[in-house]
């Protein structure tokens, strides 16, 4: 969250943020240290310290309490800063690392130049609550898939099999094969998938609600074939607003979806993806472009670009072609919101690319 105002701020404040307590240290415009304490990490212990206090330009590292932290500071008047955890070697390649050297280095980073945090944006507190529901959702997800796999492990391991089936349907097309000796072991942790499955169908009849009833642009992403009601919520709430974005392309590179660049003289290595940015939603456009890849997925000018990709060959072609897949989908989705348009499945690949 930057909170922009044309106040000079009288002062610069890093904060270094912990479960309990948060270290104070505040610097004036000279760089020379104001004043140094503790308060409470809590709603009250925020709005005490900082309410009535003239217009401080406030530095906290992004985390667990960044959001809700940094609306306090904001709804007491001063500006905010949440730095990217990322750019911060300064801080967490420190020899001599505490609370007070990096409440101290954050401030003087701030005062300095602002643009050395790589400061983020935290999305409204609305957002954040819905985006809430889907990493629940993908929380049981995980823990099913866990629990499937543990089963399939634990027959194998007495030389039986299990037949193959979606996952949903595991607890009761397994619950006849299982082996008598690991019964009780295991008939424990069916109950406890069907009961996964019963809260995860829960999950999605609220989350096609949500995405209806307060998100309708979701509805025109879902034109793309291959991205499906949640992936199309998880992007509009993962961007909350598409004006962020001067360019389509800017959206890749937001979610971790473009190669690292490492330009040295002569050399220029060819790296992996960042990986920066939100994992579940990286995960959803790389899950839609293997379905466009896919032997079910239509025939788009999206399709084909991604196979012209794989048929150049070299390594990993088929990968790097639903990645690259993925940063033009991440792309496309975004120009399709930002102008409110149609998506035309038929289009020249040059479009495609264009847009993305």
């Amino acid at each position: 969250m930057h909170e922009s105002n044309t106040v000079v701020p009288a002062g610069t404040v890093g904060l270094d943020v912990s479960d309990r307590y948060t270290q104070v240290y505040v610097v004036d415009a000279a760089g020379q240290r104001v004043e140094e304490t503790r308060i409470r990490t809590t709603p009250a212990g925020v709005q005490r310290w900082f309410t009535g206090r003239p217009r401080m330009r406030v530095v906290l590292e992004v985390g667990t309490h960044s959001p809700w932290l940094s609306r306090a500071v904001v709804a007491c008047g001063h500006e905010v800063l949440v730095a990217n955890a990322r750019k911060l070697r300064l801080i967490y390649q420190n020899d001599r690392k505490s609370d007070r050297v990096d409440a101290a280095s954050l401030a003087r980073l701030g005062r300095l130049d602002p643009t050395l945090l790589a400061p983020i944006r935290h999305r409204g507190e609305a957002v954040q609550a819905d985006l809430a529901l889907l990493r629940a959702r993908e929380t049981l997800v995980r823990a099913r898939a866990q629990l499937v796999n543990h089963v399939r492990g634990a027959v194998k391991a007495v030389g039986a099999r299990l037949p193959a089936c979606s996952t949903p349907s595991f607890p009761l097309r397994v619950a006849g094969a299982l082996p008598d000796v690991l019964r009780p072991a295991l008939e424990p942790l069916l109950a406890t998938l069907r009961q996964l499955n019963t809260q995860i169908r829960q999950y999605d009849r609220t989350l096609a609600r949500v995405a209806q009833e307060r998100y309708p642009e979701t509805t025109r992403l879902r034109q793309v074939k291959g991205v499906g009601p949640l992936t199309a919520l998880c992007y509009v709430l993962t961007l909350e607003d598409p004006q962020r974005f001067r360019r389509s392309r800017a959206v890749a590179a937001y979610l971790g979806l473009c190669p690292r660049q490492w330009d040295s003289g002569e050399r220029q290595a060819q790296l992996r993806i960042t990986r920066a940015g939100d994992g579940m939603t990286r995960r959803l456009l790389v899950s839609a472009a293997q379905y466009i890849l896919g032997p079910f997925g239509p025939d788009t000018a999206l399709r084909r670009w991604g196979l012209g990709l794989v048929a150049r060959g070299g390594r990993f072609p088929k990968q790097r072609a639903v990645v690259a897949v993925a940063r033009k989908l991440a792309g496309l989705l975004h120009s399709l919101w930002m102008h409110d348009r149609d998506y035309v499945p038929e289009g020249l690949p040059g479009r495609v690319a264009a847009a993305a």
